[in-house]
């Protein structure tokens, strides 16, 4: 039987934990056995979350033993992972031991130095302060989970089931990973990463800028054909200046920010109207449909179509 293991640390999310737990527990095999055994390992015996103390049975010694180490995420005050927890990890690993994390868990699995050289995601939230943290990972922001053979970390909050029901399909394959999916109530796999989850925000532009009302006229009309030229000249500048005191404002060039203004746009669209990808399309001043959707993808991680399905009526 397979031994999973689940990492239980102070301020432990719960819903981090939970997942490992259901997921792997309720798998069964064609003839009704179970072929995994799920064990809640803490570095002590009460341990705190948010909302309860969860006691679990098994203790770190117990990882020695596990075929496979799932590490949830923890809570914002939580402190640093104590250093028989990361040196546990890291012999687990030496081992052979399959480790995988869940949402902010990737920063517990950093931390031991296993992840350096290879790609890692995490909750898009805590993209950017993960790469300043560590800088010798490969952080990819917009993937639901990244598998490393050995070494596994998933995105936030759902995407922890996609990766537990990826490791029942490589374990146990399609058929039984399949029948774990239904149990779930989700799809063995989704359509598009992480960045279909990502809000494209505008970039803050301090009140009484001088580019203020430049920025609100460009939003009024998305639909137009805007060069850059265009946008200069609204606000009264060369296209050198313009761009200078673009960048210094915003943090990127007039032509990024139209862009993320223009997927907002579309976003907006396929979400609360019944419009026609074309339609969107040229509303949101793609100059056409194939344009649209190759654009929209690069940025969303996945087609309008999709991206609609899954989110009409969710804003």
């Amino acid at each position: 039987m397979h031994t999973v293991a689940i990492l239980v640390l102070d301020q432990t999310v719960v819903f981090d934990m939970a997942i490992p737990v259901e997921v792997f527990g309720r798998v069964r095999l064609p003839d009704g056995r179970r072929p995994y055994r799920v064990q809640a390992c803490g570095a002590q015996p009460h341990v705190p979350t948010e909302t309860f103390t969860i006691h679990p049975p098994w203790g770190l010694e117990a990882l020695a033993d596990a075929d496979t180490i799932i590490v949830p995420g923890c809570g914002e005050t939580a402190g640093p992972p104590p250093a028989d927890v990361l040196e546990a990890l890291r012999d687990a690993a030496a081992r052979g031991t399959r480790i995988a994390s869940i949402c902010g868990g990737a920063f517990i699995l950093a931390a031991t130095g296993l992840l350096d050289g290879l790609a890692a995601t995490t909750h898009w939230t805590a993209a950017q302060r993960f790469a300043e943290m560590f800088p010798k990972v490969e952080v990819r922001p917009d993937v639901l989970y990244v598998d490393n053979g050995q070494l596994l970390t998933s995105a936030g909050a759902s995407a922890g089931l996609d990766l537990c029901l990826h490791m029942v399909r490589r374990d146990l394959g399609s058929a039984v990973a399949a029948d774990a999916a239904r149990l779930a109530v989700t799809p063995l796999e989704r359509e598009g990463g992480q960045a279909q989850y990502i809000v494209h925000e505008r970039h803050p532009v301090p009140r009484g800028s001088l580019l203020e009302p430049t920025l609100a006229w460009i939003e009024d009309h998305l639909g137009e054909d805007l060069t850059l030229e265009a946008m200069a000249a609204r606000c009264g500048m060369s296209t050198r200046t313009f761009s200078r005191r673009f960048r210094e404002h915003t943090g990127t060039t007039p032509l990024q920010w139209l862009l993320r203004a223009r997927v907002r746009r579309a976003q907006y669209l396929l979400e609360h109207t019944d419009h026609s990808v074309e339609r969107i399309a040229a509303q949101a001043g793609f100059g056409s449909a194939t344009a649209f959707r190759e654009r929209f993808k690069r940025v969303a991680g996945t087609t309008p179509q999709a991206y609609r399905a899954a989110f009409r009526g969710s804003r």
